[in-house]
């Protein structure tokens, strides 16, 4: 299996996911999921490291013994959250069932005017979020990206929305670009949403405790919070089945201390407090965990570079 999600090929094609677009807005969502039942079947059976993933990480969640059909469901899961996205990506909330819970502590946050780091992982669907502009329209959002790892997905998001494909910042651009887009963003009290649970080849992890054994976690976004000095809240979209998203939102303490050398013990915390909610969302709905990967695997964290936060600090 190989233990670097990098290096797992993007599920699907461009044309693949033409016709899937052309199904989904001809023949609607009904028909479109349908479709989903045999797709996610041949995935199930030619994929066979995400397949093993999935048993490996539904055994470790549930206890038990995953069974192929419980891969199949976890799939599928991921089959319809990836179906959700053409509707989510072109703004039609309004075919969902959304429930919020915690929008108190994302309110309070953006009432501080300071903008928001909004922290997520791969864990349900990131982009039901975007449902927040219902709440705050007058709110902006820009979303951190490794624009290169998924093509064919903002070449459609290209298509579908090109307004909000031009609101993501590329991770890979030149690190004085990134810190820029950033503060700028936050200077207009915007969202800066990120995800925290995947490290990108040569960054900085600590391995720290998830679901009983060790999983590398990258660090990058919690000195990124410490050099912005903004509130951080977490933010899970669960997908519950239907068309029902769930969305949760917690106020996290990301704050760390401005000397280096304490910096570094207090990391291990925040890091400890982060896992433990992740690891609660997974108990909650454990067919929303999209790393179809080895996830605890040392083999995927190998090597250390500069993060994010030195980027904003040598800025």
């Amino acid at each position: 299996m190989s233990a670097i999600w990098k290096e797992r090929p993007e599920a699907g094609n461009a044309l693949a996911l033409r016709l899937i677009l052309w199904i989904a807005f001809g023949a609607g969502r009904t028909m479109a999921r349908a479709v989903l039942y045999p797709a996610a079947l041949y995935f199930l059976m030619r994929r066979g490291p995400e397949r093993r993933a999935s048993q490996h990480f539904l055994a470790r969640v549930t206890g038990r013994r995953a069974s192929l059909y419980q891969s199949y469901r976890h799939i599928l899961c991921f089959s319809f959250t990836v179906l959700d996205r053409v509707y989510l990506l072109t703004e039609r909330f309004r075919r969902f069932d959304i429930h919020c819970a915690g929008l108190a502590d994302l309110n309070s946050a953006l009432d501080e005017g300071r903008g928001v780091l909004l922290i997520g992982t791969h864990l349900g669907s990131f982009e039901a979020l975007r449902a927040l502009s219902l709440q705050r329209p007058q709110v902006p959002i820009r979303i951190l990206l490794d624009v290169a790892q998924s093509p064919t997905v903002m070449r459609t998001l290209n298509a579908l929305n090109p307004a909000m494909a031009a609101t993501i910042i590329d991770v890979r651009e030149a690190g004085p670009t990134v810190t820029i887009a950033i503060k700028q963003a936050l200077d207009e009290n915007a969202i800066v949403a990120l995800l925290a649970d995947r490290a990108r080849p040569g960054e900085n992890v600590r391995y720290t405790d998830f679901l009983g054994d060790a999983a590398p976690l990258p660090v990058g976004p919690w000195l990124l919070a410490a050099a912005l000095k903004v509130p951080v809240v977490l933010a899970f979209g669960l997908y519950r089945g239907g068309n029902r998203y769930d969305l949760h939102f917690e106020r996290f303490c990301a704050d760390m201390p401005a000397d280096r050398a304490q910096r570094e013990s207090a990391l291990p915390g925040i890091l400890e407090r982060f896992a433990g909610r992740m690891a609660h969302y997974a108990r909650l709905a454990p067919y929303n965990w999209f790393n179809f990967y080895d996830f605890w695997s040392k083999a995927a964290a190998d090597s250390v570079s500069v993060d994010a936060g030195d980027l904003l600090r040598r800025s």
